[in-house]
């Protein structure tokens, strides 16, 4: 199984996601064939900050769970 396939089942969830540049937390907004739309959330407000279309092949990371991706959802889910 291909890592683009696995990421679909996790589209509209909260991770931390590291590819070849940078690493960051957010939600995965879309899975493509080539392709994830990442928002990431900026730790600190809690907000927001960019979307990313970053090419798949380029991912070398996907946390899916942790204490910290639990704090970020918590704190999201707060302030609904």
């Amino acid at each position: 199984m291909r890592l683009i396939d696995k990421l679909k089942g996790y589209e509209n969830k909260y991770v931390f996601m590291k590819w070849a540049m940078n690493g960051e937390y957010g939600k995965i907004k879309y899975v493509g064939e080539d392709y994830v739309e990442f928002d990431i959330v900026d730790v600190d407000t809690m907000s927001y900050r960019e979307t990313m279309l970053i090419y798949a092949p380029l991912i070398l990371e996907v946390a899916i769970g942790g204490s910290d991706i639990s704090r970020i959802v918590a704190e999201i889910s707060s302030q609904l």
